[in-house]
């Protein structure tokens, strides 16, 4: 007899592709972040991830550019190849 599934357990596809996944159980955080971000970006300043760690304790830089689209901001993205070759993003206000 094969074994059947728990109520309210997922397998690992549906984990993958929940609408849940992105829930931030600490939104005040990531509020905060945003408004922080959205004032550096909005002052003429580009804001790359280790910037964004390193100034607003942001880990999910990404994410926060998310949230902040969502809200109409125009945020454009720079790919930049650095010295060691690896490529990472650099935002900005969109012009």
């Amino acid at each position: 007899m094969g074994m059947s599934r728990m109520e309210g357990e997922m397998t690992k596809n549906e984990d993958i592709t929940s609408n849940n996944m992105n829930i931030n159980p600490n939104n005040q955080s990531s509020e905060s972040q945003c408004a922080m971000i959205k004032d550096w970006l909005e002052s003429g300043n580009t804001l790359t991830s280790i910037e964004a760690l390193q100034m607003f304790g942001c880990f999910r830089l990404a994410s926060r550019i998310h949230d902040l689209r969502d809200r109409g901001v125009n945020i454009a993205k720079t790919m930049i190849c650095g010295p060691n070759g690896k490529r990472y993003a650099q935002y900005s206000i969109a012009i």
